[in-house]
């Protein structure tokens, strides 16, 4: 058996990418893609707009979504592990155009999240250096992160681990400081039950409520489907990815529903210090204000210098992947070939400059005119991820309906999904749902258009990028009996 996108260091083969990811390695990315700011600071948001009970319940909903989109993940990650993995399996599974729009699509996703964190971390520093211009900053980091991926994969690898650590180490103090605090040990006399039936606790602002904070939930747990694409480079991936699979989602839901239940408990929804908590102003981020009630000294200088880690390890991450999928589209002929060429240390270079180009560009429209250019390119990246998670779910549907059609045995896949066909079908609809819920405000009375277009301005996008390759090349699409499902 073979792959594609490996050579062992040995060999020193031009083209190819090293596996140097290791266990450890494939657990913190996929924990670090997906705890940042959406936990540290607008969970207490959530928690205001639609009380501990509905946070709690929409937050859930979407973990649960997510574990069905790690089970098919697990499943073709671990029969086709490469670096290309979305376009890959969206080109052998679907159809050429399909795999070719996707892969672009989760390439721009990425790109405009390392412009995206550029801008958050000079906000950031602001709290320390007042005086230096931002600019300044963001030109550092992103220098830091350019660095931290020219060398190896496994210095990414090593660095995403101890970024990832620090924010896994800092949720597991909050919960246990909040349990604590809850018992009546810290912080004074507990508030037992008593802001879970304040007002319209537990639930706030009623469907209504959920469903915005459902879209905000959807982007907080993005990045959990990195460890596809590090599978291109993950040691021995039938049993490091599998493993990984199946530890980080309890981790990741476990840190999510345990944080706002510990907020919810100890803080009432109708709290004003909840809403409106962002970068900016981290002194009320819910962390921020119970570490401060336990007494913790410089609460809001610990938790900045958390969130700055954060922002810079979903820069780290989306450095990564994007260059990954750049370079995965030009293995597949679908970007130009300069793009498929790597260092000795295995590392594709051309892929990181062009990335590294496009995102600081991205960077620059927030320092150009007014910033409206940089809003869409944010709101085109937010939507950019839920197409990725739809492509996973339909990819995984035809991969094991082909498996099946081509007369394959189940117990021949290294991993297999539960619940099939109902998880991935399940999956999509949830994405869907988030998909078009993404700003249903603007259809409600007068139809606000360019708030429509501002938000939803990611899916003709995409949807231009099928139909053009349809158009261009006339590729035909997959058929169930004459899917690829070589592991080569």
């Amino acid at each position: 058996m073979s792959h594609p996108t490996t050579a062992t260091p040995e060999t020193g083969q031009e083209h190819q990418l090293r596996r140097g990811l290791r266990a450890r390695h494939l657990n913190m990315i996929a924990i670090g893609g997906a705890i940042g700011t959406g936990l540290f600071v607008a969970s207490g948001d959530s928690i205001h707009t639609a009380g501990p009970g509905g946070a709690l319940l929409a937050y859930g909903a979407i973990g649960f979504m997510v574990f069905l989109l790690m089970q098919s993940l697990g499943e073709m990650s671990t029969w086709l592990p490469v670096a290309g993995s979305f376009e890959a399996y969206g080109t052998r599974f679907v159809s050429p155009s399909f795999g070719f729009a996707t892969g672009w699509n989760y390439w721009f996703n990425w790109a405009i999240t390392v412009a995206a964190e550029l801008v958050a971390a000079a906000i950031v520093m602001k709290y320390w250096l007042p005086d230096v211009p931002a600019w300044v900053w963001s030109a550092l980091f992103l220098a830091l992160l350019f660095a931290l991926n020219a060398a190896t994969v496994k210095a990414f690898g090593e660095s995403e681990f101890w970024f990832a650590s620090i924010k896994v180490i800092t949720v597991i103090v909050f919960l246990v400081i909040g349990l604590a605090m809850i018992v009546g040990i810290l912080g004074g006399a507990s508030p037992g039950t008593s802001n879970w039936t304040t007002g319209e606790a537990p639930f706030v602002n009623g469907l209504s409520g959920m469903l915005s904070i459902f879209m905000v939930a959807g982007f907080s747990f993005q990045g959990t489907e990195l460890i596809a694409v590090a599978s291109g480079e993950a040691d021995d991936p039938e049993k490091t990815i599998p493993r990984a699979i199946k530890a980080v989602f309890y981790r990741i839901l476990l840190f999510y529903v345990g944080a706002i239940a510990v907020v919810g408990t100890l803080i009432a929804y109708t709290d004003e210090r909840l809403l409106g908590a962002d970068v900016d102003n981290v002194a009320i981020s819910p962390f921020t204000l119970i570490f401060d009630k336990a007494g913790i000294l410089g609460a809001a200088t610990v938790m900045n210098a958390v969130i700055l880690t954060s922002i810079l390890s979903a820069g780290n991450s989306g450095m990564y992947a994007s260059t990954r999928m750049l370079y995965g589209l030009a293995q597949g002929g679908k970007a130009p070939a300069v793009f498929a060429r790597t260092t000795r240390r295995g590392v594709p270079l051309n892929a990181l400059l062009a990335t590294t180009a496009i995102g600081g560009a991205c960077f620059l429209t927030s320092l150009l005119g007014d910033g409206d250019a940089y809003v869409w390119l944010v709101n085109c990246s937010g939507l950019a991820g839920f197409i990725t998670w739809m492509g996973v779910a339909w990819c995984h549907y035809r991969f094991r309906k082909a498996y099946l059609a081509q007369g394959r045995d189940l117990a021949d896949l290294p991993f297999r999904a539960r619940w099939f066909p109902l998880g991935p079908l399940v999956a999509l609809a949830m994405c869907a749902i988030v998909v078009a819920g993404q700003n249903y405000q603007a259809f409600m009375g007068q139809v606000d258009v360019k708030g429509l277009m501002a938000s939803y301005i990611g899916l003709p996008i995409f949807l231009a990028l099928w139909a053009g390759h349809k158009l261009v090349t006339r590729a035909p699409g997959v058929t169930l009996e004459t899917a690829d499902l070589s592991r080569s």
